[in-house]
């Protein structure tokens, strides 16, 4: 079956990272990035590939899937953007990741190299796992979190929406984090965080309120 037209929203020098990793999937072929904030950016190619202006993507959205490759918790707002243009979001899980399959994992989510996900867990929508990264049994990813390289989620946890897990960060078994939070990268979660707080250190103190994700 001939690869499905896939297209990066996001045209950072991590964009280039997540094609490169993402580059060998056979069912897609990644063909050019979108940009939503200068669209003189669009004159010129991005890893030798063309970059399209997000509000000129409508005639491609029945031939091309897309995804979103920006960290931020707040990229429900560019993503919100192109479904309302009618395009389909392509789930991306890497050959070397491993998901039981008795995990389920949502539209729009990757899953980048190496990453390891126990059985009967929930990855929501739009979620970034970013490289190494391992997430225990009978856990709850919410929508939008973004999951940086390295950190370790234990079992029976629940990571709430557009959250954000710095590198290297441990959460450990049972623990739950509220909508929006900051764990800061190499903190070790002992107990729950509320939401909209930021968290660092070992063990993970909440160091600042008002959080909003990243």
């Amino acid at each position: 079956m001939k690869p499905q037209p896939l297209l990066i929203l996001g045209t950072t020098d991590y964009a280039l990272v997540f094609a490169d990793a993402f580059s060998d999937l056979p069912q897609f072929e990644i063909t050019g990035f979108v940009e939503n904030l200068d669209r003189g950016r669009c004159a010129q190619k991005h890893g030798g590939l063309p970059v399209h202006w997000v509000d000129d993507l409508a005639p491609l959205r029945d031939t091309h899937a897309v995804i979103c490759c920006l960290s931020t918790t707040h990229r429900d707002r560019y993503i919100q953007h192109v479904k309302r243009l009618g395009f389909s979001f392509a789930t991306l899980i890497h050959p070397t990741a491993t998901v039981s399959k008795k995990s389920t994992v949502g539209e729009g989510t990757s899953l980048n190299i190496g990453c390891i996900v126990a059985g009967f867990t929930r990855l929501g929508g739009y979620v970034q796992v970013n490289r190494g990264v391992t997430i225990g049994h009978h856990t709850v990813i919410e929508d939008w979190v973004t999951i940086q390289p390295g950190a370790n989620i234990a079992g029976h946890c629940h990571i709430g929406p557009q959250t954000y897990i710095g590198i290297g960060a441990t959460v450990v078994d049972g623990v739950k984090i509220g909508a929006h939070s900051i764990v800061g990268a190499g903190a070790v979660v002992t107990k729950d965080v509320p939401a909209n707080v930021l968290v660092v250190g070992v063990p993970a103190k909440v160091v600042k309120e008002g959080i909003d994700g990243k």
